[in-house]
């Protein structure tokens, strides 16, 4: 009895350990991320470390990579002035720059009063959201690989659009370049403001990033 209880455990055991061997051989081999980089970084971060960021040092003539231009942040605001007799409109607002950019916006209120036109100081009058980290850089890639050239005739984006300060604006008339947006369930055609902010100190070095990272300047 001892030996049939001894043995017992033995017959488990290799079953187990035969279960185990072939769950290895059949599970996909998993490659660690190159050192530095998350596994979920998203490309054109990626892209701009590896290849733009060196590029830019080397043709500006930095000394220090942490001078070479950088983005900071991207904001997308919607002002919408029939949101002051239809609040409703503003809610629609909301879910669409949710779905444009993953990350939930924050309402803008008038800063005055207008008696012309029934607005008071405080009024909600639009939404608008910020951008960092990995998911601006991943609005910026589906907004220059996808977005921009559903514009209908598009021949690029103007290029006299910087602040003096290395910051870019871009005003895009309707919200349906972006795929995440259903022609079919829009009830309003509306623009949106694009503000790009980076680190560089003129329009010239702010201009040769953003081209660089891809974007379409007109010619």
């Amino acid at each position: 009895m001892a030996e049939k209880k001894g043995t017992a455990p033995a017959k488990s055991g290799k079953k187990a350990k035969t279960k185990s061997e072939s769950s290895k051989s059949t599970a996909p081999k998993r490659t660690a991320p190159p050192k530095g980089e998350s596994p979920t970084e998203p490309r054109l971060k990626t892209r701009y470390l590896k290849e733009i960021q060196p590029q830019l040092m080397k043709e500006l003539k930095f000394k220090n990579v942490m001078q070479v231009p950088k983005l900071s942040k991207i904001t997308l605001n919607v002002a919408l002035g029939e949101a002051i007799g239809n609040p409703k409109l503003l809610d629609m607002a909301s879910k669409e720059l949710e779905l444009i950019t993953g990350q939930k916006p924050v309402l803008t209120k008038a800063r005055k009063s207008i008696a012309g036109f029934k607005l008071r100081e405080g009024m909600p009058i639009g939404v608008m959201v910020t951008l960092r980290g990995n998911i601006m850089w991943e609005f910026l890639d589906r907004l220059i690989a996808i977005a921009l050239p559903r514009i209908r005739d598009f021949k690029g984006i103007n290029d006299r659009s910087f602040d003096g300060n290395g910051n870019y604006s871009l005003g895009l008339k309707e919200q349906i370049i972006f795929p995440e947006i259903k022609y079919d369930e829009v009830s309003m055609f509306h623009g949106l403001d694009v503000s790009i902010v980076t680190t560089a100190r003129d329009n010239a070095s702010s201009k040769k990033l953003l081209s660089l990272l891809g974007m379409p300047f007109r010619k």
